[in-house]
């Protein structure tokens, strides 16, 4: 008896262990990805409460994103040298605790600051949840699935981010917005802290202080900059200064690693043709869906006339087609192999911008809403877990974190670079005008936009993106 029952003990212990850490990154990922949409609709809310002033509201904003960006690679780098779980339960930790200091913010400038500080939080959280999940589960069918999961939950992070900051908002506060993640985040930490196992792929050393300097400030002046755009231009000072200045600081960190005996980020990561044209093609992607949501959100309430709550609700169809298509994408990865769907979903997601980019001022919900939304998020879906699969299939052992980190980057980069750009193409097509006319024609000019660089991206994952099946069972 003890021979038989002994190894079902063993045998059921990991499987609880793998179970926990799946369901540990993607709930670490829903709370990245929600905060960087949820605050939105709260804005008007915050305003009057704490009197800020416009600028200060784009701050709320921009603050959480250019931290986020900007530490990602370090919070990657930190996850293979001091250990996953350690860096998962301090990133949460730190998100957990400026969450609460936002949510009880007197002044602009906690709030600002908390902001700040939980973009940290999530930069380090971000790229340990992807670690955790690739080191808990071997590579083949069930890491595909795992990972389609993880990019499910995250992009039902960012899809429902306005129904869900609009509900708290409506019934009880715009605090809640952030004091949500609370509860959630001191239960998933009490679960960590408990189940994970400790984990370390990298060799135990200094983290390469000099070039996590120059990048996290590159990364940082980039975004900055970035964001800049949209208030000042591309031509002004306050924005040419920290692109360029962002730029030069990122050539410098190249230099940098290439002559550093100990890396934050070994130069040969990205000699990985699976690496880079993944991050590459997540950027080009990220760039145009990012987009969406916002885009989405304004046509619906400024032209369609919706309130902030229905317009959350008008694009719950949306945020399930970006969830059912990231859940879809592994069973069919094993068929088509990562790099066909990839395109496939690609194409799907620029003929959903193309539909979207038709759009009147008196469109019907199921046309000029629904059903072109449904096509966006349904491609993005099958699209982002193929190339996060190949990504991280392609790095060593003791790069996962890395590799996560730059995926996330990537990925989040693209998305604040194609707003940007989007935001000053739809308001050159206005030209200031504000009548439902002006700005649906603004608004159909970014989704024409958006849609002709997936094409781009598509034509870039033809010729570069390796070719890599998924393992059958």
């Amino acid at each position: 008896m003890v021979d038989v029952s002994t190894p079902a003990r063993r045998t059921a212990r990991p499987r609880t262990r793998t179970w926990a850490v799946v369901l540990a990154a993607c709930v670490g990922q829903f709370l990245v990805v929600l905060d960087v949409s949820v605050v939105n609709v709260a804005l008007p809310s915050m305003r009057t409460d704490l009197g800020l002033s416009t600028t200060g509201l784009q701050w709320v904003l921009s603050a959480y994103s250019i931290a986020f960006a900007g530490f990602m690679l370090l919070g990657g780098r930190a996850a293979d040298i001091y250990g996953r779980k350690r860096m998962f339960l301090v990133g949460l930790g730190l998100f957990t605790a400026a969450s609460l200091a936002g949510g009880l913010a007197q002044d602009g400038w906690q709030l600002i600051a908390a902001r700040a500080a939980q973009g940290l939080g999530a930069a380090v959280l971000a790229p340990a949840t992807l670690t955790l999940l690739t080191a808990a589960v071997p590579e083949g069918p069930a890491r595909t699935k795992a990972i389609g999961t993880w990019m499910a939950v995250g992009a039902g992070g960012g899809a429902t981010g306005g129904l869900i900051g609009g509900v708290l908002t409506d019934a009880i506060s715009w605090r809640w917005v952030l004091l949500i993640n609370v509860p959630v985040g001191v239960l998933v930490l009490t679960g960590a802290a408990i189940w994970l196992a400790e984990g370390r792929a990298g060799e135990r050393s200094r983290i390469d202080f000099l070039g996590a300097l120059l990048v996290t400030a590159g990364l940082a002046a980039v975004a900055y900059g970035i964001v800049q755009t949209e208030e000042s231009g591309w031509t002004a000072a306050a924005t040419l200064l920290p692109l360029l200045g962002g730029l030069a600081l990122l050539a410098l960190f190249v230099l940098v690693e290439a002559r550093t005996a100990k890396p934050l980020m070994p130069l040969r990561v990205l000699g990985s043709r699976a690496v880079a044209s993944a991050n590459v093609a997540m950027f080009v992607i990220g760039s145009a869906t990012f987009s969406m949501w916002y885009f989405m959100t304004v046509y619906s309430q400024n032209v369609l006339g919706y309130t902030a709550l229905e317009a959350g609700l008008a694009l719950l169809p949306t945020s399930v087609a970006v969830v059912v298509g990231s859940k879809c994408a592994p069973r069919l990865m094993a068929r088509t192999g990562a790099k066909n769907l990839a395109l496939v979903g690609t194409v799907i997601a620029a003929a959903g911008f193309g539909w979207q980019s038709m759009m009147t001022a008196d469109g019907s919900y199921l046309t000029a809403v629904c059903l072109p939304g449904v096509l966006m998020m349904a491609g993005t879906g099958l699209a982002a877990t193929p190339l996060a699969s190949l990504a991280t299939s392609g790095a060593a052992p003791g790069e996962a974190g890395l590799v996560s980190g730059l995926v996330n980057t990537s990925r989040t980069m693209g998305g604040a670079l194609g707003l940007a750009v989007l935001s000053t193409v739809a308001a050159s097509r206005t030209g200031g005008g504000t009548g439902p006319a002006e700005l649906t024609a603004g608004y159909a000019l970014a989704f024409r936009t958006a849609g002709t660089v997936l094409l781009a991206g598509v034509l870039l994952m033809l010729l570069w993106l390796p070719r890599h099946r998924s393992v059958r069972r």
